[in-house]
């Protein structure tokens, strides 16, 4: 369609409808057709006794149009500054049927305003919060497919609000839909973060944003199984409204050339750049819910191979070098991964991902403590030290007549027994785990602070002393 002759280094101009199905896209797309054939005639409407026909449509509550239709005309226009445009009319499968996911409507949604020079959506009787929340992930979804990101990735958006039933609030046409527009998309001190951030993100993706609401279009057109588009059927307020919507989009004078970063597209450059995003949508680049959560699961288990339940004891060291090892890997792969929602909130959660990595190392740490023997063993050794200490204190200040000191150590010393025997009726029983867990940490302590240092001096003179029979061995090996 678009690589013929006469059309394909034509600058391109392209209209897309987009919205929820069974909304009177392919109708409205019919009436645009109508008006490329006859532009230049007034009553480009055509006859009341005259079947609309085009883009298939129907009426019923089952779906009718299936992923995008380009019209098979490419309709040349001559603008008012002696430019030729080629005019390119695009329909699209409607959102939220029961037969496609919400990525299959993101993908036709985010396809058709990434290729569109003017995107209407198509909404019913007025905006409601869900609509706006629809078009930022759709929006969302097609920045990510774009390889830059320009300060406004997309054109227009044009809201069309079908069926509009408050005109003596907002009068019908462009006007009304402008100031009812501007208050539906107003920023507000008030409002929460959310519904902020929501209207931020519309403004950010489109150069230009208009409103226009129009009627219904009678119950004539709504109930009549057998209605086929004659104008003697429809409601004369949506005929006169409709009369000012389609020159509105697409009077020569009021065409907009499709362009990307800046430059005007042809026909021929259309169609690189959809086979472009069609095979971006088709792979595997755009983010899938779950990235985060694999990410986190992967170094949980990268970290249970190295600290699993069956594995042995593994140094500290060792396990904070592996543990770091991970975090980047993880950290690394969430960041490569193209994500939805902005650098400010991707951030949020790649904090939280840090987190619950460094929560799951705590708990790695603790689990691995327990399989060292010795670590197991270090509160009942610290208990029995602090036992022998106090006894042999005990003695000595009793043979010196210190009685205080010597009965203050005797304290100490049927406290660490008390403490001790408590320690283990709690690792028997499994009861009391708090009482437990209270003497480990008291034991530690007492470890950390004075048994370690008091065997430090010990320690080294032991590695010095192993260290100089090594040295001592190997020079009697090597004179023999």
């Amino acid at each position: 369609i678009l690589l013929q002759d006469h059309i394909k280094d034509l600058n391109v101009v392209v209209v897309s409808v987009a919205g929820a199905f069974r909304k009177g896209k392919s109708f409205l797309l019919d009436f645009m057709l109508r008006y490329m054939h006859s532009q230049k005639s007034r009553s480009w409407m055509g006859g009341d006794d005259e079947p609309l026909t085009g883009f298939t449509w129907r009426g019923g509550c089952e779906r009718e149009t299936t992923g995008i239709q380009i019209w098979s005309d490419v309709f040349v226009v001559d603008k008012p500054d002696g430019s030729k445009v080629a005019v390119l009319l695009v329909d699209t499968q409607g959102a939220f049927d029961s037969q496609s996911t919400i990525k299959d409507c993101a993908t036709v949604f985010a396809l058709s305003t990434m290729t569109s020079s003017v995107q209407v959506y198509n909404l019913s009787q007025n905006i409601q919060e869900d609509d706006l929340q629809h078009l930022q992930l759709f929006t969302e979804y097609g920045r990510l497919a774009m390889e830059e990101i320009y300060l406004k990735p997309f054109q227009s958006l044009m809201f069309l609000i079908r069926d509009w039933s408050y005109p003596y609030e907002h009068h019908y046409g462009v006007e009304g839909g402008n100031a009812f527009l501007e208050k539906r998309l107003q920023v507000k001190q008030n409002q929460h973060e959310e519904l902020q951030n929501v209207r931020k993100h519309i403004h950010s993706c489109f150069s230009n944003i208009g409103c226009f609401l129009l009627p219904h279009p009678g119950l004539e057109v709504a109930t009549n199984p057998c209605f086929d588009g004659r104008l003697r059927d429809i409601n004369g307020d949506f005929k006169r409204e409709l009369a000012k919507l389609v020159p509105l989009l697409l009077a020569p004078e009021r065409l907009v050339e499709k362009e990307i970063g800046g430059n005007k597209v042809t026909c021929r450059d259309l169609v690189e750049y959809f086979k472009a995003y069609i095979k971006i949508y088709q792979g595997e680049e755009l983010p899938h819910p779950k990235s985060m959560l694999q990410a986190t699961a992967e170094a949980n288990n990268l970290t249970a191979v190295v600290c699993g339940g069956d594995k042995p004891y593994i140094a500290p060291a060792d396990l904070e070098h592996f543990h770091e090892e991970f975090r980047e890997h993880s950290v690394r792969y969430f960041r490569s991964v193209k994500k939805m929602g902005g650098e400010e909130f991707c951030q949020r959660y790649q904090n939280q991902l840090e987190s619950e990595l460094d929560e799951a190392y705590t708990n790695f740490s603790k689990h691995n403590d327990g399989k060292n023997i010795f670590y197991a063993a270090r509160t009942p050794a610290t208990l029995f030290a602090v036992m022998f200490v106090t006894y042999v204190v005990s003695g000595v200040t009793g043979f010196i007549g210190l009685s205080t000191l010597a009965a203050l150590a005797n304290m100490v010393m049927g406290m660490a027994l008390l403490s001790l025997c408590t320690w283990a009726y709690v690792r028997y029983s499994g009861e009391f785990r708090e009482l437990g867990t209270l003497i480990d940490q008291v034991a530690e302590t007492l470890w950390e602070q004075v048994f370690s240092k008091l065997l430090e001096p010990v320690r080294s003179r032991v590695v010095l002393g192993l260290k100089a029979l090594s040295l001592l061995n190997n020079n009697f090996k090597k004179t023999n």
